[in-house]
């Protein structure tokens, strides 16, 4: 008799578990999105932080002669801006970085699946901030680049690293308090580098 009344409540706990199923997986996923949308995604931190900038090589955007490749962002520190002419939010950094390009900072632009038109049309009306423009047409750089969304902005050693990278719109807080001061210390610590004595030689052989 036990028996049996063991195997009539297995059917009620198991149509009891299809029931909750469903509802324990709705419960789960919502509370993942629910944390993500609390997550802001200018802390989420980039895999490629203080790794080589990825391999690419693009050609310019039009109306512009000089394309944008991992070969460019060697010898000097520089930033690398991703933008697009549809990000609303881009238009709203632009005279940021426009204010760079006046402080001296050396900027790059990656243009996001942007139609030429658009962007070449964009540039001459709101200013060119860019020393070298890349056209990344079908977003596969910037994939590589690890990119969230637009804009974002890398700062890049002199050595090909990424030192920094901002998510979303960039503010003069951030320039005046995380960005200027960071390409300064990486210009100022390859300066102190270059003027050091090197491996092997004496002070003397130095100041011949």
């Amino acid at each position: 008799m036990n028996s049996d009344l063991t195997a009539g409540a297995r059917p009620g706990r198991a149509r009891r578990m299809i029931y909750w199923a469903p509802v324990a997986a709705a419960i789960a996923i919502g509370t993942l999105f629910a944390w993500g949308f609390t997550r802001d995604p200018r802390t989420l931190p980039s895999a490629l932080i203080h790794k080589p900038v990825p391999s690419f090589d693009l050609p310019p955007v039009k109306g512009r002669t000089l394309g944008l490749s991992t070969r460019n962002l060697r010898g000097e520190v520089s930033l690398v801006n991703v933008f697009a002419s549809w990000c609303v939010e881009c238009r709203i950094e632009h005279p940021l970085v426009m204010q760079l390009k006046a402080r001296g900072v050396t900027v790059h632009g990656l243009n996001y699946k942007d139609r030429p038109d658009d962007a070449a049309r964009w540039l001459d009306k709101l200013g060119d901030p860019y020393v070298r423009t890349g056209d990344d047409a079908k977003g596969r750089v910037a994939i590589d680049w690890g990119v969230y969304g637009v804009p974002e902005t890398f700062v890049v050693t002199r050595d090909g690293l990424i030192a920094y990278k901002h998510v979303g719109p960039l503010s003069q807080e951030i320039l005046d308090k995380t960005i200027v001061p960071l390409v300064a210390r990486l210009k100022a610590a390859r300066a102190r580098t270059s003027s050091a004595t090197p491996i092997g030689a004496s002070p003397a052989a130095n100041q011949n």
